[in-house]
């Protein structure tokens, strides 16, 4: 339980695409797309249900969210079809990249990764060359409105936690993947506000950035995977020394 927060570590560069308010929409457009695949009914879709909630909280209008239901149900016969993917790569310093993708068009979409990471120092991998160091996790962004202590933890760990670091005031709670609905459901009824929940990719063993060259070509390789608009999600196992955190 002693991780430190790579969360709260990488959310300088999250944050530079996450202003981009277009790529946002567009985002949990996509996402939303690919969880109605499976019906078009919240109610009925678990997956779509917590899709349209993010968006919901991400301020994307409403029209925006029916047009996407649509797109995924084929009720937009002239909407796109989507589909993801997840490509595997290495970047600067020899940290891993998993870079997850909903796209209409995947032969675009891996000309256009394979050319970012080409003009970034990075390579594209082969499939298990990169997911081998990475675990798929329920992850919780929980505010416990000031409490904290053995108590809250207990908490957390019957909620089915098995990984949580208290940062900011707030704990990045990880999980089982099959979980994730059950430990929202536990913290809600807590009294706690959950700001986030999604399944994401936890790296089995951090990679420390410690040369500040290195983690500047990092972050311009990030930045440009997310500025890409197939891409939906970047994850790395590489985070920065606390050493360079305030030159980058």
């Amino acid at each position: 339980m002693a991780r430190h927060s790579h969360f709260a570590n990488m959310k300088r560069w999250k944050a530079v695409v996450d202003a981009q308010r277009g790529k946002v929409f567009t985002v949990h457009a996509r996402l939303i797309a690919v969880a109605a695949k499976n019906g078009g009914d919240p109610t009925m879709n678990p997956l779509l249900r917590t899709a349209i909630e993010h968006a919901k909280a991400a301020n994307v209008p409403n029209a925006n969210i029916e047009r996407a239901i649509k797109k995924g149900t084929g009720e937009d016969k002239e909407g796109s079809v989507f589909e993801e993917v997840t490509y595997e790569a290495m970047g600067p310093g020899g940290s891993g990249f998993l870079i997850d993708v909903i796209t209409d068009n995947k032969n675009r979409a891996l000309l256009n990764i394979r050319t970012i990471l080409g003009k970034n120092g990075g390579n594209l991998g082969a499939a298990g060359s990169v997911a081998w160091r990475f675990d798929k996790k329920a992850f919780l962004l929980v505010d416990t409105k000031g409490q904290s202590g053995d108590e809250v933890e207990l908490l957390l760990i019957d909620a089915g936690a098995d990984d949580f670091i208290l940062a900011d005031g707030k704990y990045e709670v990880y999980g089982a993947s099959e979980r994730l609905g059950a430990m929202k459901k536990a913290m809600l009824e807590a009294g706690f506000l959950v700001e986030k929940d999604e399944l994401v990719w936890q790296a089995k063993e951090d990679l420390i950035l410690s040369d500040l060259d290195t983690a500047q070509k990092f972050l311009k390789l990030s930045e440009a995977l997310e500025a890409d608009e197939d891409v939906v999600r970047v994850t790395s196992n590489a985070d920065f020394d606390e050493a360079i955190l305030g030159e980058l």
